[in-house]
């Protein structure tokens, strides 16, 4: 049996009795997917590396090839790959949640007398917990290539916040997705797909050249909010005042956009999980 199934078959705490609250059931939850990604880390691994090896590859192959005004290449990449592992949440939430689904183990939890809210806020919450974690490495290894941080503790605090909180909102839209899919092969290949999204943005590169619809696509974009969000309060470039409404004021930008997809797919993953298959 797989470690996934082993995970799967394990009671959860908080979901037995009159006992069982909202946030116990939760927090149950949480636990159920930590153990998951200790028993079967590989996809958790590659979503954590692959920023590390763009990192490597687009400052070292790309980066003399990309002038930025005003600042060097790789300062200017690594909060827009910070940006791009928050905006990552609707690729590992929309796999978690389709791959449950496809093996019954959503049917499962449907069965318990547990909140229906707690398995899809279980998931995102582990996700959030992983993605903390996770871009340690990736700070690591853009402190090595010469990036830094120009500005003060409260801001920095802030900057890792606001992408906390992007990649919380991220996750929910994935779970949605996923529990919408169902299918755990067609999440897997739609999640290659949300590859593109930071393609589309001032992640990798300045927005300022680019021909005007597209520029414009790139700008609306929320991962090019949280990037120049992430570049302010890092103190590693101030926000293009030629720029769209969401990059020229990034931060309100984020926040705006962090919470019109909660207020959007939290609803959603509760309604459809609730729902099952029908």
């Amino acid at each position: 049996m797989s470690g996934n199934a082993l995970v799967a078959e394990r009671p959860l705490a908080g979901t037995a009795g009159n006992a069982s609250t909202p946030v116990a059931d939760g927090l149950a939850v949480l636990g159920r997917h930590l153990q998951r990604i200790k028993a079967a880390p590989g996809v958790l691994i590659l979503t954590q590396t692959m920023p590390i090896t763009m990192l490597l590859f687009f400052g070292y192959v790309f980066g003399s090839a990309l002038a930025v005004p005003g600042q060097e290449y790789r300062a200017f990449l690594v909060p827009g790959l910070l940006a791009a592992t928050a905006a990552n949440g609707i690729m590992t939430g929309m796999f978690q949640s389709a791959q449950d689904c496809h093996r019954g183990v959503m049917d499962r939890f449907r069965t318990l007398p547990m909140s229906r809210s707690a398995v899809p806020f279980g998931q995102t919450a582990a996700d959030l917990l992983t993605t903390a974690v996770g871009m340690i490495p990736l700070i690591l290894a853009g402190l090595a290539v010469g990036w830094r941080i120009e500005g003060g503790p409260a801001a920095a605090l802030g900057a890792f916040g606001l992408l906390l909180l992007f990649r919380f909102a991220t996750a929910w839209v994935g779970c949605w997705l996923g529990l919408l899919i169902r299918s755990e092969e067609a999440a897997g290949q739609l999640g290659s797909a949300t590859f593109i999204l930071p393609l589309l943005s001032s992640a990798y590169i300045p927005t300022g050249n680019l021909p005007g619809w597209l520029r414009t696509l790139a700008e609306w974009n929320p991962i090019s909010a949280v990037a120049a969000a992430t570049r302010d309060l890092f103190g590693n470039a101030a926000p293009a005042a030629d720029a769209a409404w969401p990059v020229s004021h990034p931060v309100a930008g984020s926040l705006l956009w962090s919470a019109a997809l909660l207020a959007l797919a939290v609803p959603l993953s509760v309604r459809r999980y609730a729902r099952g298959g029908e």
